[in-house]
């Protein structure tokens, strides 16, 4: 593939000039198609999401939606979610994409956090539809003053939204493809989008597309699709949790599939198996998986690559894009070679962020390193090792699960005396939701499916504890706590 005469040109010019410059300079061809649970498909032209997009925004702007104003997008992977992201930098404003998939109660409360002024959930679709029938109305340049938002959670469950603090304002250097760090490779890409674009992982896909590659997106994780995909469309790349990763290796007859077009893939969210990154070396090899550690802050990031990874199993690499890592022990003493403590990072490059919401800050030093919590250290070389990812968080199928808002839930249940929540090594799913349940009567205690049932009404499927076992009594101090990490231990871990 040879390089697109457009891919740098523009620098500096805002999101919203870059969509109109794209759709001059590439009038042919499909740039992105979105993929539906039943494989039909939505394709575009780069004109024809210029005019969609210009049409939705006039829409938006009708309804009162200005620059600088925050745009909240519950909405599935779909056409419909990349045109509001579209329309919002033609108008400067913000896109904030929002899990739309929460139980009602806790979709309030993300939204009542985010608190825009506009927000487009699946009610909304025939509203984003019906805008192509309007005329495309002329628009001015804006530049929205933080390209985006993105939906997390602090270390206790508090909903939050983190805000980019870079305008959208074009400009390349920021969206190198990591893989470069070790080779280059051909551009444009065919990029396979797998995971949700609420996700910082997915959402980063669309900056992606502005820098002039192609999108093919899944509207709900499916690895026999996938597969497909790849070799439908000769996919260069795609980013993917150990889960997928899992799952895309044990498609009946994968090792047959043509996966020769893969130039690199990429691995977060939660830490490679050591068997997975076999499987996947086999697959297309080692020097094509990138695995790599950083936050939704963006306070820097460590990746290596699969070759490296054979000579250092367990690593998630060294920093990259002028990262710089300090291992600290609570007192901010820097720790050497093979002690583990806490991990802080800290990257000229970063354009920082700050907060919606109560969750605070993340911790920092004088010197401006910055920590989310996790545990780990580095070796002789400066390859990073995790320990643990923030304390008591479960990373299940690369999602995160806060045990104490899974409580919560549960201990309503009449059945239920006390629950500890807990992760459980998982072959599938990296770490597994597990309920230690003491019942308020022994002689009867709920059935397990019934506490399934009930975790079901009331939290996210990816929270929902895949099994439960009954304990005659939680073990906690005098202070009403308990030891998780000593539970986990006594059943393997």
């Amino acid at each position: 593939m040879a390089v697109a005469a457009d891919v740098t040109a523009g620098v500096g010019v805002s999101y919203a000039q870059r969509i109109v410059d794209l759709a001059a300079t590439r009038p042919d061809g499909v740039v992105y198609r979105t993929v539906r649970a039943d494989g039909t498909e939505e394709p575009f032209t780069w004109p024809e999401l210029e005019r969609r997009s210009r049409q939705l925004a006039g829409a938006l702007a009708g309804r009162g939606l200005g620059q600088g104003d925050l745009l909240g997008l519950a909405l599935p992977n779909s056409s419909q979610l990349v045109l509001g992201i579209l329309a919002a930098w033609r108008l400067g404003a913000v896109p904030v994409p929002i899990r739309w998939d929460l139980p009602a109660w806790e979709l309030g409360r993300l939204t009542a956090v985010v608190n825009a002024p506009i927000t487009l959930g699946r009610d909304d679709v025939e509203f984003i539809d019906a805008s192509a029938q309007l005329d495309p109305p002329a628009l001015p340049d804006a530049t929205s003053p933080h390209v985006n938002g993105i939906c997390s959670s602090g270390s206790t469950g508090l909903p939050k939204v983190i805000l980019v603090n870079r305008p959208a304002v074009y400009d390349p250097s920021l969206i190198v493809p990591i893989i470069e760090q070790w080779t280059v490779v051909p551009r444009p890409e065919r990029i396979l989008v797998l995971g949700p674009m609420y996700h910082t992982n997915g959402f980063a896909t669309l900056h992606r597309l502005l820098e002039g590659d192609e999108l093919v997106v899944l509207e709900r994780f499916n690895a026999a699709l996938a597969a497909d995909l790849i070799e439908r469309y000769r996919i260069t790349n795609f980013t993917a949790t150990p889960t997928m990763l899992k799952r895309i290796a044990d498609v009946p007859g994968i090792d047959g599939r043509d996966l020769s077009s893969l130039q690199w893939i990429l691995q977060g969210a939660a830490p490679m198996p050591a068997s997975l990154v076999h499987r996947w070396s086999e697959l297309i090899g080692p020097e094509r998986i990138v695995m790599a550690y950083g936050m939704t802050e963006g306070l820097g990031l460590t990746a290596l690559r699969g070759d490296e990874w054979l000579t250092h199993p367990g690593s998630v690499g060294r920093g990259v894009r002028d990262t710089e890592v300090r291992i600290l022990d609570p007192d901010g003493r820097q720790l050497g070679p093979g002690e583990i403590g806490e991990i802080f990072l800290r990257s000229s490059i970063s354009s920082g962020y700050r907060y919606l919401g109560e969750a605070p800050r993340l911790p920092t030093t004088e010197d401006g390193f910055q920590s989310a919590g996790d545990l780990g250290y580095v070796d002789e070389e400066g390859f990073l090792y995790l320990v643990d990812r923030r304390v008591d968080v479960i990373i299940t199928g690369g999602a995160n699960v806060y045990p104490a808002e899974v409580e919560a839930a549960l201990v309503d249940h009449p059945g239920i005396a006390d629950v500890v929540v807990i992760g459980l090594r998982d072959e599938e799913w990296g770490r597994r939701v597990h309920a230690v349940v003491e019942p308020a009567d022994h002689a009867r205690p709920p059935a397990v499916e019934d506490v399934i049932a009930f975790a079901k009404q009331r939290l996210a499927p990816y929270k929902v504890p895949k099994t439960v076992e009954f304990v005659d009594a939680i073990p906690r101090s005098a202070a009403t706590k308990v030891n998780r990490r000593a539970l986990v231990e006594e059943r393997g871990g």
